[in-house]
This record gives structure tokens, C-alpha cells and sequence, in this order.
């Protein structure tokens, strides 16, 4: 019995050294629905329109909902949040729109845009709707391009570039 809780101890050392290692290094792990879930890997690619960026949720009460509801896990983003994955979608000069239909950017609706009224739970949510101006060089629009459930811009509105991490990239995903 000793020698099995010394190899499940030495297991455990193994993969926390291991799991410290891949963070300092860049590696982050996706386990939610926004995009494929899988080994992503962060890079020094410019933060631009289009790219797929890491980031951290500001310290706000959608962020504390979602997080209390499990859209989020908790980490080291202020308000105790983990970070977050989207695409940008909307940059610099770009106009967005959010209607009961979808996200609009410069008139075009986005795919898998269109808010939903209540979460997968039953559990309300309040889509934010209205014309923003064209975006300034700080304000970015945040969303999943890939799911139509994803809690992204719809729910949360505009970020600001500086919360912003890194650009990221999959390597592998499942």
C-alpha cells in the first residue's frame, strides 16, 4: 500500500510540475463550448481583427454572474475569474449594432450571433441591445465565431485591448 501511495504521489508531483511548466510557457487548456476544446498555445502575433485572443473579464457583475452560473471558471483574472477565449470581431472604425436578431458589424449580421433570453439552465440573460458609434483604437468586440452559446459581447458588450493577453492559436483540439 506504501508503494502504490508513493507512485500516485510521485504521479501527482509529475503532472503539477508538468502543468506549471506548459503555463510559464504559454500553453493554455480550453474546456468550455465558445471553441474546440483543446491545447491552445499563446503567441506574439499583433492583436488585430480576426485574431483569437485570450483575455481577462473585467471585474464586473456580468463577469461575477457568469461566473457564479459556471459560463466562466474561476482564476486569477480580477474578480477571482479564469480567462476567456474569443475572436475579435469588430476592431477600430468598425460599427457595431447588437439587435434581438444578431451582432451587426459594418451592416453585415455575424454567424451564431443572435442572443438568446434564457442560458442552457433556464436561467435568464440579458442580451445588451442598441447602436454603438464606430469603435475607437481601444475598444474591441469580442465573440465566438464558432458558437451560437457562448457568453461573449452579447451579454458583456465592449471590451477594452488592454484586457487583452495574447493572440492564441489551437494545437490541438478535440
Amino acid at each position: 500500500m506504501k508503494k502504490l501511495c508513493s507512485i500516485v504521489m510521485m504521479a501527482m508531483g509529475c503532472l503539477t510540475v508538468f502543468a506549471v511548466t506548459a503555463s510559464l510557457v504559454g500553453i493554455r487548456i480550453n474546456t468550455t463550448g465558445s471553441y474546440p476544446p483543446g491545447i491552445y498555445w499563446m503567441t506574439n502575433a499583433p492583436i488585430a481583427k480576426g485574431a483569437l485572443v485570450i483575455f481577462c473579464p473585467t471585474n464586473t457583475v456580468a463577469f461575477h454572474q457568469a461566473k457564479e452560473r459556471g459560463y466562466i471558471n474561476a482564476g486569477f483574472c480580477p474578480g477571482g475569474t479564469g480567462y476567456m477565449i474569443k475572436k475579435i470581431l469588430a476592431a477600430a472604425n468598425d460599427r457595431v449594432e447588437m439587435t434581438a436578431a444578431g451582432v451587426l458589424v459594418n451592416g453585415v449580421l455575424l454567424s451564431n450571433s443572435k442572443p438568446m433570453k434564457m442560458d442552457l439552465e433556464g436561467q435568464p440573460l440579458s442580451p445588451i441591445e442598441g447602436d454603438i458609434a464606430a469603435l475607437d483604437n481601444n475598444s474591441v468586440l469580442l465573440m465566438s465565431d464558432y458558437s451560437s452559446k457562448s457568453f461573449d459581447a452579447r451579454y458583456f458588450g465592449l471590451m477594452n485591448k488592454t484586457q487583452i493577453i495574447s493572440v492564441i492559436r489551437p494545437l490541438f483540439t478535440w
